[in-house]
């Protein structure tokens, strides 16, 4: 569990992280996850990166812009400006959901700055990584599940509608790196990351994301009753 000390009180509460590379699904997932723990009785708050704050999605705005006169930002300030609203999704919602003991499930979080800023722009993960822990004060997940897919399958999901810079600007190779970052973050922590195979039947990857979810400790009974 999520340990989150409060003066004179300590709650706990779960944290639950999906990242992925750009069309894998971890958006629809994380919303079948939320519907389906609250369906079985858990308090339960579904939060996405960047945003889920009323400056949070004014950052996200400007990350995200793909249009042609689209703000260019240099690879250091999309990692400061992730962070900055991660700082804040933190304050505002994580925090106070954990300690009240809620199931938080969060569609991207920072280990997405060490995959898109790190592998994906090749910003250095040592100097990454302390604004990471600054963001974040060193809350890390319970379980981090990545849904994977290969480069070609999740771009070739995207929309005309749903094209942000990171489509629109940012080459295959880029897309290549940010992918193998993802599967050795994974690799080297498999005690808190779960590869899930992005490709089968939407029905059959919720069924194991919600498999995750009912092995871990103190949380399966209560998803499971």
């Amino acid at each position: 569990m999520a340990d989150v000390e409060v003066p004179g009180q300590a709650r706990q509460g779960w944290f639950v992280t999906l990242e992925g590379p750009d069309g894998s699904g971890k958006s629809a997932q994380s919303e079948r996850l939320r519907a389906a723990a609250a369906a079985a009785g858990q308090d339960v708050v579904l939060v996405r990166e960047p945003g889920g704050t009323a400056g949070g999605e004014r950052i996200r705005a400007i990350l995200n812009d793909a249009g042609p006169v689209g703000v260019r930002l240099a690879r250091r300030t999309d990692a400061l400006l992730f962070n900055a609203a991660r700082a804040q999704l933190l304050d505002e919602v994580i925090r106070p959901a954990l300690r009240r003991g809620a199931l938080v499930i969060s569609d991207r979080y920072a280990d997405s700055t060490l995959a898109y800023q790190g592998c994906g722009s090749e910003l250095p993960l040592d100097e990454l990584r302390p604004v990471v822990e600054f963001a974040t004060g060193g809350l890390l997940p319970d379980r981090t599940i990545l849904i994977d897919v290969p480069v070609e399958v999740g771009l070739a999901r995207k929309s005309a509608a749903e094209t942000t810079r990171w489509e629109a600007h940012f080459d295959r190779a880029f897309h290549e790196r940010v992918r193998a970052g993802y599967l050795s973050f994974a690799a080297a922590d498999p005690a808190r990351w779960v590869v899930v195979d992005g490709t089968a039947p939407a029905d059959d990857v919720f069924a194991a994301l919600w498999g995750v979810l009912l092995d871990m400790p103190g949380l399966g009974p209560r998803l499971a009753r």
